[in-house]
């Protein structure tokens, strides 16, 4: 099994990154392979509506996008880890998820999401239910924890010190692996659930 875990900092060694490495090696004890990206400081731009992924299946835009389009297609969960600025997730981390789901027309059915938020103090809670919404409304799981995913840190390194919020991530590594394990045994007995037909609608019709 595999998880895609992604960095949305633009830190290559900050806080974010300490939480995401504290859940890869959780996986890796728990015989599920993790693959770390470090998106927070790719020039990643902003979907444009140009509907051209409805033609090709890719994002017009052939950058770290289209890259971990196929290893999302290939994983059976996705982490997603993100400082908070303005009590909301990076922007270009945001950039990155928008084309990354709108974009790939493969399903998500029952992958597994979860999403973290580093902050020095405050605005977690918002950037964890932004992040969240990725995956409600793509057919996936949430993981969860014994709380809501938070660490909290500014120097870094210094969220190591967060023995709650160290301890949360942990935990949640193992629910995710519990998780995904238990569904892949599911898949195998009854299958995917068969969703009824989407009827595209509008407030005014």
């Amino acid at each position: 099994m595999k998880v895609l875990l992604i960095n949305g900092s633009p830190r290559v060694n900050g806080n974010t990154a300490l939480a995401l490495k504290q859940m890869a090696e959780v996986f890796q004890e728990q015989g599920i392979e993790a693959e770390l990206f470090h998106a927070g400081k790719e020039p990643i731009r902003g979907c444009v509506a140009c509907g051209s992924c409805y033609k090709t299946g890719r994002c017009i835009f052939d950058d770290l996008v289209n890259e971990l389009a196929t290893k999302f297609e290939a994983a059976d969960g996705l982490v997603v880890g993100s400082p908070v600025y303005y009590a909301s997730a990076n922007g270009t981390l945001v950039a990155l998820l928008d084309r990354l789901f709108y974009s790939t027309h493969f399903s998500k059915q029952m992958k597994v999401g979860a999403s973290v938020a580093v902050a020095r103090r405050g605005g977690c809670s918002a950037t964890f239910d932004q992040l969240n919404k990725y995956f409600t409304i793509s057919g996936m799981p949430v993981a969860s924890s014994h709380y809501w995913n938070s660490v909290h840190g500014t120097a870094p390194g210094e969220a190591q010190q967060d023995a709650e919020g160290i301890a949360t991530v942990r935990n949640l590594a193992k629910n995710m692996a519990f998780l995904m394990k238990s569904i892949e045994l599911g898949k195998q007995r009854y299958g995917l659930p068969e969703y009824d037909k989407r009827s595209m609608t509008n407030f005014i019709r």
